[in-house]
Parts: structure tokens; C-alpha cells; sequence
């Protein structure tokens, strides 16, 4: 019964204590969401991303369109083609369809052109608001900064925390 009765209060303090430190902890809340798309050149770095992005997508869909128009020619004449004129085309339509796909990952994959242009654009832009969210937490003592347009299990929060509006003067 005392072990018991140890364990619920050694329990109970560590709930308080647990209680008492997140009451004591300072943070605010902000929405990077909103200040990013406060910043002009940020919303102008996006729209020039996604017509670049719009540009090589219409690039690689006119090359299928291409790809496929040469199969369905090739569907159509395959009966009467030689064995060896068949290979040369049927080789021909796979090279293509592979040189679509490498042009494909050298502008949307990891390394690929567009990434690089997004790095170059948006880069300095988030380096700058991430410089002033920290700035302004550690002028005013606050020890945990929350991000509510990343975090959707913020369910509810005092207005009085979110502190958007001083990042987006700091970052003009």
C-alpha cells in the first residue's frame, strides 16, 4: 500500500512540475504562411517557379505527344515493316521515351533546374524571415517559437501569442 501510495505522489509531482515548467516556458506562435506571402518578392519568385515549371511540363508533354504519335505510326505500319526496320523503330521509340525521362529528372528532380532556381530565388527570402523570427525571439525571451502554418495540431491558441505581424515589420 505505501509503494502504491509513493508511486501516486511521485506521479502527481511530476505532473505538477511537468505543469509548471510549460507554464513558465515563454514561446509564441507565428504563421509563416502569412508572412511569406507578405513579401512581393517572394510571391513574385513563386509565380516565376511555376510558369518555369509550367514551361518544361508543356515541354515534356509535347515530347510523349511526339513519342506516341511515332508508336502509333509505327502500330499502324508494323505489319508490313521487316523484322530489322521493326527493331530500328521499336529502338528508336524507347530511346526517345528515355531521353524524355532524363530530361524530365534534370529539370523537376532533386538536382534539377528547377530545384536549383528555387534554392537561388526563395532561399535569401527565408534565410531573411527565419533571421527575424529569431531576432525578435531573442529580444523578447521567448524560448520556443510554434509555427502554425506547419502545424496543424495547434487546435487553439491566444491571439495575444501570435506575434506574425511584428515578423512581417521586421522583415520589411
Amino acid at each position: 500500500m505505501k509503494k502504491i501510495m509513493k508511486k501516486v505522489l511521485l506521479a502527481g509531482a511530476t505532473v505538477f512540475l511537468a505543469a509548471y515548467t510549460l507554464q513558465a516556458q515563454n514561446y509564441m506562435i507565428v504563421n509563416t504562411e502569412k508572412i511569406f506571402k507578405s513579401i512581393p518578392a517572394y510571391v513574385q519568385a513563386l509565380e516565376t517557379l511555376d510558369q518555369q515549371a509550367e514551361n518544361y511540363q508543356k515541354n515534356i508533354d509535347d515530347a510523349y505527344a511526339q513519342i506516341e504519335a511515332l508508336y502509333q505510326d509505327y502500330q499502324s505500319k508494323k505489319s508490313m515493316l521487316p523484322e530489322a526496320s521493326r527493331a530500328v523503330r521499336e529502338d528508336e521509340i524507347i530511346q526517345r521515351e528515355r531521353e524524355v525521362i532524363k530530361y524530365e529528372e534534370t529539370v523537376f528532380g532533386q538536382e534539377g533546374e528547377l530545384f536549383k532556381k528555387r534554392l537561388e530565388l526563395i532561399k535569401p527570402i527565408q534565410d531573411k524571415v527565419f533571421a527575424a523570427i529569431d531576432k525578435y525571439a531573442e529580444d523578447n525571451n521567448f524560448g520556443l517559437v510554434l509555427d502554425i502554418a506547419s502545424n496543424p495540431s495547434i487546435l487553439y491558441y491566444t491571439p495575444s501569442l501570435d506575434k506574425t505581424e511584428e515578423i512581417i515589420e521586421l522583415t520589411k
